[in-house]
């Protein structure tokens, strides 16, 4: 790995910043919410793996390999996506409704995946404050675009290029979009994930709060499909931008000292001035302030 390399994305792009931010934890489970609407694709979970019993080794692989696309260099990032891309290839499953079997790497469920978790990041990230331009959404948009095809195997020409686009692929999957069996499992799963019995209480003081509050910042359409209420959307902004504020109160670098530790070593490695921070972003900024249908603006 050579000294300098910048990566995938590099210190000028908005994924930088914007990946840097705290709130991405909130946006990952709204995106974990979101992604079990879809039933080929959460049925590719649900047979898969154990989710239940390994739930916290998920979510941080995930978070790792997230890390790793962005902050790693460009050896690294791509090594990462070609161990994703070599576990979906050997996976399958099967529609108990028709008995059809099918490859958890169908294009059509890896842009699902895709899409839910870009409009999460992005959607979450911004209505809690974290100053972003409608032209900043669109070009981080196109840098997930840009990358999708060394992460996960899509044709970059066939996934959204800016806001524009990704709102009108959640308008034409909606039909698709149910909340079957395995759809509900993921969301009681995710309101109370399993823990040893001595933390409980830490679930029920940090864990549930914001898994609630992912939930809540879900577009309206999804709450519907759920069958369950969240709170008038005003309320929800207000809970967003209190709880961004109080987690960017934590010092990045007192964050970032936990592992994998990617944002540290891309600092040694391209120098102080490649430090994420959302300032390098403030030109014209535009602040989001409602939920939409399911949009990143």
């Amino acid at each position: 790995m050579a000294d300098g390399d910048p990566g995938l994305y590099g210190p000028s792009s908005v994924t930088w910043q914007m990946h840097a931010d705290p709130v991405m934890w909130v946006a990952g489970i709204r995106a974990l919410y979101l992604q079990a609407l879809h039933p080929r694709a959460v049925r590719g979970v649900t047979q898969n793996s154990d989710f239940r019993r390994d739930a916290w080794g998920r979510l941080i692989r995930t978070a790792r390999f997230i890390s790793t696309t962005t902050y790693g260099p460009s050896e690294a990032a791509q090594e990462a996506g070609a161990r994703v891309r070599k576990v979906h290839a050997r996976l399958t499953a099967t529609d108990p409704d028709t008995g059809e079997r099918y490859g958890v790497d169908e294009p059509e469920l890896l842009l699902w995946v895709h899409c839910a978790e870009i409009d999460s990041y992005l959607h979450v990230v911004r209505r809690s404050g974290f100053p972003l331009t409608d032209e900043q959404a669109d070009r981080y948009i196109a840098e997930q675009a840009t990358a999708a095809a060394p992460l996960v195997g899509l044709d970059p020409r066939e996934v959204p290029a800016d806001a524009a686009q990704l709102a009108r692929y959640f308008e034409r999957m909606r039909p698709a979009l149910a909340a079957g069996p395995e759809a509900r499992d993921v969301a009681a799963f995710l309101r109370r994930p399993p823990v040893p019995l001595p933390l409980a209480p830490v679930r029920a003081l940090l864990w549930r709060p914001l898994a609630h509050l992912a939930y809540a910042a879900l577009p309206p359409y999804a709450h519907r499909i759920y069958g369950m209420p969240a709170p008038p959307p005003a309320r929800v902004t207000r809970r967003l931008r209190v709880t961004g504020a109080l987690l960017r109160r934590i010092p990045g670098r007192l964050r970032w000292q936990l592992p994998p530790k990617h944002i540290l070593r891309a600092m040694a490695r391209l120098g102080p001035d490649s430090r994420p921070t959302p300032y390098k972003l403030r030109t014209g900024v535009a602040i989001l302030d409602g939920p939409g249908e399911g949009t990143a603006r």
